[in-house]
Order: structure tokens, then C-alpha cells, then sequence
């Protein structure tokens, strides 16, 4: 069983009733998601696990219908992308609460980035768009899907205060990795302009480059790499 892929998970019974079950070695990230989910159960219109309880180390929520978006057939992965973006730019409405940390640094990504042994990339930040209750990991990984709809959003805990277009290229040009129409399904269904979100792509291919290196697996690294190098800079 698995819904999301951060952390052990598993499904247990309570008293009759399925919950899933999270722990997490990372103490921030499990108050992270703590924060997220608490501030988001009386939210309409986003489909979120609803807290149970929260103990040292575990977290214990509502299971959520449906199967992860990486699981379905091609055509139903992108009208799910799709629908996605309204859920994407609901919560970006949603006052984010007290606690959350920033969005990443990418001066900080930049200047890694250049230090490293990497292909050039035209790395610029762009201007930001505001500061807006943020996902984090906003992929087909970590949304589920039943009865075509997105039925679940799972995985808040790298949930932060970001730029709302941020979020949305990671999300569009991460997608697109797997199948090139993702990046017009997410972008224009959310309802922003595509050469703004367009800025942020350099930032992402450097983030991911920057992570294979360090966790690896080898063979990703390698295939991001040659990628890269057909980047026009």
C-alpha cells in the first residue's frame, strides 16, 4: 500500500476504520505536514487526509480513495494533470498558516548549481509573484485518482510559503519529463501565462540535477546530464 512516497507508510485498523499511518525520521517535515493538514481540514473543495492524531514520530490520517495518478493509463495521467489545476490554485487561495517555512533559496540553487560539475544552464530568478500556501511536491506521485477526478492530495510535508508560478512550472516541467503535453494541461488549466511559468524552468532542471548528484541513483544523474547538455543557453 502506499499513498505518497515520503517516509514508511502503511494502513492500519482502528477500530473498524482504515487510516494510514506516516512516520517520518525528519521531525520538521513531520510538523510540516502536521501544519498543512490542520489548517487545510476545513478548507472546501481540496480532497486532503483529515489528521487523526498526531504522536511522537508518527502521524496517523484518513485514508483517501482512489490510486496515484503515476499508476493510470497515459490518457487518464494527463486529464488528471489537467484537473489538477484547479485543485493547485485553490489552495494557493488558502491563508497559509503560522509556521511554514520559505520557499527554497535559489540564489542559494544557483550558485551550487554553477560551483558544481554540471551542464550550463541560463539560470536567472525570476521576479516573484507572491507568497502564496504551497504544496511542495505537487506531482502525479502524490495526487490520486477515482471516478475521473483527482481524489486525494497526499504528501504535505514539504508544504512551505512560495511563489505560486514557482510551484506551478516545478510541477508542469517535472511532468513533462514523462509526457510533453503535461506542460500545456497543467499551465492552461490553471489559468496562467506560460512564458512567465517558462522562466522557472531552469531553476527546476538545476534543483533535480543538484539532487540526483547527491542521492543519486547514478543512471538518473547520467540521463539528466545529457539532457541538459541540448539545453539551449
Amino acid at each position: 500500500m502506499r499513498q505518497g512516497a515520503v517516509g514508511a507508510v502503511r494502513l492500519v485498523e482502528r477500530d473498524g476504520v482504515r487510516l494510514v499511518e506516516k512516520r517520518m525520521p525528519d521531525a520538521e517535515r513531520h510538523r510540516t505536514e502536521v501544519r498543512a493538514l490542520q489548517a487545510l481540514s476545513s478548507v472546501d473543495g481540496l480532497p486532503t487526509p483529515e489528521l487523526v492524531e498526531d504522536g511522537p514520530g508518527a502521524i496517523l490520517m484518513t485514508e483517501m480513495p482512489g490510486i496515484r495518478l503515476d499508476d493510470v493509463a497515459a490518457e487518464t495521467r494527463l486529464a488528471g494533470l489537467s484537473a489538477s489545476a484547479s485543485l493547485l490554485r485553490r489552495l494557493h487561495e488558502v491563508p497559509p498558516p503560522a509556521g511554514l517555512a520559505p520557499r527554497p533559496d535559489d540564489a542559494v540553487v544557483v550558485a551550487r548549481y554553477r560551483a558544481s560539475d554540471a551542464p550550463p544552464l541560463p539560470l536567472v530568478v525570476p521576479p516573484s509573484s507572491g507568497q502564496v500556501f504551497c504544496h511542495g511536491d505537487w506531482t502525479d506521485g502524490n495526487l490520486l485518482y477515482a471516478a475521473g477526478r483527482i481524489s486525494g492530495i497526499v504528501d504535505w510535508e514539504a508544504a512551505h510559503l512560495g511563489d505560486p508560478l514557482r510551484e506551478l512550472s516545478r510541477a508542469a516541467w517535472g511532468a513533462s519529463r514523462k509526457d510533453p503535453r503535461s506542460t500545456a494541461a497543467l499551465i492552461g488549466a490553471y489559468g496562467a501565462d506560460a512564458d512567465e511559468v517558462h522562466q522557472w524552468d531552469a531553476i527546476h532542471a538545476a534543483e533535480l540535477w543538484l539532487w540526483f548528484a547527491e542521492a543519486g541513483p547514478p543512471e538518473y544523474l547520467a540521463q539528466l546530464t545529457a539532457e541538459l547538455r541540448e539545453w539551449e543557453t
